[in-house]
């Protein structure tokens, strides 16, 4: 099996969009509410530092965006979000596509990568960023909205690039 990383192209986006709003539809980890289109998707993906998508063989198994997570005099800190096809969780992709990033930001001269809203429930996600060295930076209490009304403790998480 062939595994790759690369900046997506646009015959990509139908299923980055796919993989995206699977996320976004499941309503446990995204802050988004709104699933993409075709034209938002494309527009989504392009606004950003870096958009990389991970396949496996010929199959897209998984994406990342990186981008600013501020503006000006913290423009130097990093901000990701990371997906993995549904069937495909498990398999480390994960894993591959933070590491990934942490040089992409570095490439990208970012100081710092940081996580604002890692739901406190997402074992997968707080076990691979204990196991890569973020810090965790304490607990806001019921940060993310569930669908039903339901309210979930978020986790922010920073890393140095070093």
């Amino acid at each position: 099996m062939t595994f790759s990383i690369r900046p997506f192209s646009e015959k990509d986006i139908p299923e980055m969009i796919n993989i995206w709003n699977s996320i976004v539809e499941e309503g446990n980890a995204f802050p988004q509410e709104d699933c993409l289109s075709v034209e938002t998707g494309l527009s989504f993906f392009k606004n950003q530092t870096l958009t990389a998508v991970a396949f496996n063989d010929n199959e897209l198994v998984g994406l990342y965006i990186l981008h600013p997570n501020n503006i000006g005099k913290c423009g130097h800190i990093a901000n990701a979000s990371y997906a993995v096809k549904n069937g495909h969780r498990g398999e480390r992709i994960g894993e591959k596509l933070v590491i990934h990033s942490l040089q992409a930001a570095k490439d990208n001269k970012f100081r710092i990568l940081q996580f604002n809203a890692v739901v406190a429930t997402n074992q997968a996600a707080l076990n691979l960023y204990k196991k890569i060295g973020f810090i965790q930076l304490g607990i806001i209490p019921e940060g993310f909205h569930l669908k039903g009304n339901k309210y979930l403790d978020i986790i922010p998480h920073y890393i140095q690039l070093k």
